[in-house]
């Protein structure tokens, strides 16, 4: 019985591990060597790990929110008769955005206007509005009254020396020094009227400039450059005073209210820049730290941190979500090689070089990246060169370096 080619093989290798050799295992194939694929130089590509500089960042989240914004509530009652923005407008500072009906408001003013007038004209003073100060004693109220105790006095002073002489009794004396009392009494009361009419001139003057007031308030006008948030209402509508009609948001500069981490909130400071990304915004936005809390939430372990941030075009929109980095440090020292020539897995970050001609493997801890180029905080050194695109290269495997990249 002839043995099967399963059986044969174990013989042959049974043999070959003996130092023998069967007759038919002999075929030309065991005592040939397969080549040696570590052996074949593989051509790669080198470049240097170089010394630079990186930014060093905080990273922190935070929300955009408006430096101003305001609702515009009515001072005056009325019944809205335009309004000409909406949602969404953009307004500028002193810009109309609101109109009340403005009849009732004019015809008030010239209701109090005439009032005025009637009230200089009883102090004496012309209809033309020229000033409403006027001197106590050129009233013609008051002149009168001191012409007629001027008189009253010279009779007094007659009536006393008549007296002295015999030729007047004393009735007559005392009924001119009366007649004086009176006079006085009189001019007296001439200087109050002239003063009480002066006080209501300038109550009038007062009544005109409230109507004239809230004739200006019936019209609403942006405080500040910036958009219609909300529109609260629809021509037509009547308000009460304080009635809300509209809110306005300051679009330009933004405030973007970031919770720094306490560990981190040390080395943050006004006037640090800030990289700001927002979802559905523009790339990227630059800001600048303006304030900081001087408090550290308890509750979350973070300080409250401020930054202005420009939005001159408005792509920018109040509320929306952003990331940020601060930046602490513009140019911070660093190793960096390319993008390329780090392999991760598992977690793991390596990079390949080459010793003797084959391939050293050299366990790195990875940092910040700047474009194509990676930061490597612990591993190699300044000056070391790495493989670019390692692929499949494993350690020991030969190489034959090529061009620097």
């Amino acid at each position: 019985m002839r043995p099967s080619p399963t059986h044969r093989l174990l013989l042959c290798a049974l043999l070959l591990a003996t130092g023998g050799l069967a007759p038919g295992c002999d075929d030309g194939k065991a005592g040939a060597s397969a080549p040696n694929a570590r052996d074949e130089a593989r051509p790669v590509r080198l470049a240097d790990a170089v010394a630079g500089t990186l930014p060093v960042t905080v990273t922190a989240t935070g929300t955009l929110a408006a430096e101003d914004q305001v609702v515009l509530n009515t001072k005056v009652a009325g019944r809205l008769r335009d309004l000409p923005v909406d949602l969404g407008s953009i307004v500028h500072a002193g810009q109309v955005v609101a109109v009340l009906d403005l009849k009732d408001f004019e015809l008030r003013v010239e209701q109090t206007r005439t009032a005025l007038a009637q009230a200089r004209a009883r102090l004496g003073l012309p209809a033309a509005d020229t000033g409403d100060q006027v001197k106590t004693e050129d009233a013609s109220l008051v002149r009168q009254a001191k012409a007629v105790l001027e008189q009253a006095r010279l009779t007094r002073g007659r009536m006393s020396e008549l007296h002295r002489d015999g030729i007047v009794a004393r009735s007559e004396l005392d009924t001119a020094e009366a007649d004086y009392r009176v006079a006085e009494a009189r001019y007296n009361e001439a200087l109050e009227e002239v003063r009480g009419r002066a006080a209501l001139v300038a109550e009038r003057r007062t009544q005109l400039r409230i109507a004239e007031q809230q004739l200006a308030d019936a019209t609403l006008r942006a405080p500040f450059d910036g958009a219609v948030r909300e529109r609260h209402l629809s021509v037509g509508g009547y308000l009460d005073v304080g009635a809300p009609v509209l809110t306005i948001v300051k679009m330009h500069p933004l405030r973007l209210r970031l919770a720094v981490p306490e560990r981190d909130a040390a080395r943050v400071a006004v006037g640090q820049t800030v990289e700001v990304r927002v979802e559905g915004g523009p790339a990227s936005a630059r800001g600048t730290v303006a304030r900081l809390s001087p408090a550290v939430d308890e509750a979350t372990r973070t300080v409250m941190i401020e930054a202005e941030v420009p939005n001159e075009q408005d792509a920018l929109r109040p509320g929306a979500f952003a990331n940020a980095e601060i930046v602490v440090d513009a140019n911070a020292p660093a190793v960096l090689v390319p993008s390329s020539s780090v392999v991760t897995f598992a977690g793991v970050s390596k990079v390949l070089g080459v010793a003797d001609g084959r391939v050293v493997e050299k366990r790195v801890r990875v940092g910040r990246r700047a474009g194509d180029r990676v930061e490597i905080l612990d591993g190699i050194a300044a000056g070391e060169p790495v493989i670019l695109e390692p692929g499949n290269l494993t350690a020991g495997q030969a190489v034959a370096p090529g061009t620097q990249g």
